[in-house]
């Protein structure tokens, strides 16, 4: 059907329509544009291509350190570069924020941008190699978004987040477990126990003797002459015994047997999946009772009242 336009009078919408107060339907609201489209999909601007060879260059520079140790004059110039592409990067950032009115959520969505951002391409980061990784991955990212459009990464991360963590969790634990057993062996536990016995002996004492003067069953023992004398050659007598003990080499091998065994326990149970959620099978797998499951016996056969 023709509608021909009169002077003064606007033509009748076209059916099914929805815009305007003339539609029936309320129009929906329209997505955020993003204010980086990349250069894939068509975007020519001479500012997105000089970013994106920026970006990749913010790529290559840590990469080259990583593969190649340069000279270290070599290497402070490459600093200095990549210092200048994280300024012009942290200028950009701000300009598309400004854009977005200083709005929190392009913060909440573009913080992975922030790490991009600082100067990797120093010969003192080769002592840091997992840092760098990690932020070398994030700068991968951020090329990309360059690339293919404005948050490409952090969709792409959203999406397999989950799997990714669930993939590296338990051998990163297990890794990170390794490491902390290996630092809690290289100390000598009765050694340091009895030298803090010893430091604090005269204090040790006397809340020992307290202690007992304050207890409602030995504290009539009190009553008794050399009472004072007693307790404290009692007391020395203990601690003399306590420290003999401490200082045998078999005590040494009795902790570092101790903490061996839990480490390989600890190890299997992580292995076992038993940190996340605790399955029956698995602890009979384990061999052995998990303080987790002697805790869920406790509280199962004493319940606390309500």
């Amino acid at each position: 059907m023709t509608y021909f336009r009169q002077p003064g009078v606007d033509p009748p919408p076209r059916p099914g329509a929805t815009g305007g107060p003339a539609g029936s339907a309320t129009p929906s609201r329209a997505a955020e544009p993003e204010l980086n489209t990349g250069v894939l999909p068509g975007n020519v601007h001479a500012d997105d291509w000089i970013l994106l060879a920026l970006a990749a260059c913010s790529v290559g520079l840590p990469a080259y350190l990583l593969l190649n140790q340069p000279a270290y004059d070599i290497g402070i110039r490459m600093f200095y570069a990549d210092c200048s592409i994280c300024a012009v990067f942290l200028l950009e950032f701000l300009r598309r924020w400004r854009r977005r009115g200083w709005a929190r959520s392009f913060l909440a969505r573009s913080w992975y941008e922030l790490l991009a951002m600082v100067p990797l391409a120093h010969p003192a980061m080769l002592g840091h190699r997992f840092v760098v990784v990690v932020l070398l991955l994030v700068r991968i990212g951020r090329a990309c978004d360059r690339a293919v459009g404005e948050q490409f990464f952090y969709r792409l991360a959203e999406r397999f987040s989950d799997p990714i963590v669930r993939a590296i969790k338990k051998p990163i634990t297990v890794a990170v477990l390794d490491e902390v057993v290996a630092v809690l062996e290289t100390g000598n536990y009765p050694e340091n126990l009895a030298k803090s016995l010893t430091e604090n002996k005269t204090e040790l004492r006397l809340i020992i003797s307290e202690k007992l003067a304050e207890d409602p069953q030995l504290g009539r023992l009190k009553l008794l002459p050399y009472y004072n004398d007693i307790v404290h050659t009692v007391v020395d007598a203990v601690f003399r015994v306590v420290l003999e003990v401490l200082q045998d080499p078999r005590i040494d091998a009795f902790f570092s047997s101790v903490v061996r065994d839990n480490r390989i326990q600890i190890r299997r149970a992580v292995q076992l999946g038993l940190n996340d959620r605790p399955a029956q099978p698995s602890e009979q797998l384990l061999g052995v009772r998990t303080e987790r499951a002697a805790a869920a016996d406790f509280d199962r056969h004493h319940p606390r009242p309500r």
